[in-house]
């Protein structure tokens, strides 16, 4: 799936997952940029809600939207599924602050029959410097 048709998809799959009482209310702020074949581009402007008590970006919350987005560049996959995480791994390289704008970056860098891996990057919108960057695995393989 590429182009428009990924965007759209990617668009409605957001707007489902937080429009819920559940814990992805919190990615209420992503906005999606773009998507398909394997990837997916958002971002976001840092609110007092993602921040920890030093008033950096909570490495939970980037946590969160490695997984969220990481899935979302994945389900832009011809048949795939979101699965279930079996390994996240985040390296926290620059804090981020209230007000900044953050990109993310992610991509399917291989979906197999059992497993995908996928990359993502969280950078600064305003000098493209890396926040954050993280691998994802996936089980995608029927139960």
């Amino acid at each position: 799936m590429s182009g428009k048709k990924g965007l759209e998809l990617l668009r409605s799959i957001a707007t489902m997952m937080t429009k819920t009482n559940g814990y992805d209310r919190c990615l209420q702020q992503l906005v999606m940029v773009s998507g398909g074949d394997g990837r997916c581009t958002a971002e976001f402007k840092v609110q007092e809600e993602h921040l920890n008590r030093a008033g950096g970006l909570h490495g939970g919350y980037t946590a969160t939207i490695v997984d969220v987005v990481t899935t979302y560049a994945l389900m832009t996959k011809e048949n795939a599924t979101p699965g279930v995480s079996v390994d996240i791994h985040v390296s926290y390289l620059k804090g981020a602050r209230e007000g900044d704008d953050v990109i993310i970056d992610a991509n399917t860098v291989r979906a197999g029959r059992n497993l995908a891996f996928l990359e993502c990057e969280l950078r600064h919108k305003k000098d493209n410097s890396i926040i954050a960057k993280a691998s994802h695995t996936k089980y995608i393989g029927s139960s």
